[in-house]
């Protein structure tokens, strides 16, 4: 891959990552709630759903998604489903103990990979985009992996920094609501409402 060609690649990652969804909303939440050191491990959960998509376009099966709308449609529908049952949740839960920082004590590294995994990996517009956006920075009669390697590293890197530096750093100005039982029920008001609007998104728009 040449350096045009990468510098490209960077943009294009950057402006992609910028855009908010599904994962700057769990971002968001992972940092009011845990803390932005911590918010880290969702960003981890979200890199390996990306490196899933990758590896699926890579291997062909994007296509065969894309290709097929009742296939398309299932996937969709799922990663709606968890979006909308994400937000409901918080939308129903309870204030939680905090410490003197105003962070959650009961959320574990693991829940936080785990979801961050599950709101990329279950959205199927990641795997079309994907299927449009890779064969732009791929070259057939060059070695496929090391060009995948190199995309993926740009992609997984550039989303890693603007997820904890942007979006989690945003979210830290409303980490003072969680001390009180009042603003954490307005802050699961937000980020349920907000991912119970994302899944919506996902399910009708076309």
């Amino acid at each position: 891959m040449s350096w045009s060609v990468w510098f490209t690649l960077l943009a294009a990652a950057l402006l992609i990552s910028l855009t908010p969804g599904a994962g700057a909303v769990n971002t968001m939440s992972n940092s009011i709630g845990s803390g932005w050191a911590r918010s880290i491990w969702g960003i981890l959960g979200q890199q390996l759903a990306l490196l899933v998509h990758i590896a699926v376009v890579a291997a062909g099966v994007g296509v065969l998604v894309a290709g097929s709308p009742l296939l398309f449609s299932v996937v969709r529908y799922v990663g709606a489903a968890y979006l909308v049952f994400l937000g409901v949740r918080q939308l129903r839960a309870k204030p939680r103990p905090v410490d003197t920082e105003g962070l959650l004590v009961c959320v574990t590294p693991w829940s936080m990979v785990r979801q961050g995994l599950l709101v990329n990996l279950t959205n199927p517009k990641a795997v079309v985009f994907f299927l449009a956006f890779t064969p732009q920075f791929i070259r057939p009669d060059r070695p496929l992996a090391t060009q995948y390697a190199v995309l993926a590293a740009t992609v997984v890197a550039v989303d890693v920094l603007v997820m904890w530096f942007v979006f989690a750093v945003a979210a830290r100005g409303l980490r003072r609501m969680t001390r009180s039982e009042a603003g954490q029920l307005r802050l699961n008001r937000i980020f349920g409402g907000l991912f119970v609007g994302v899944g919506a998104l996902l399910a009708s728009v076309h």
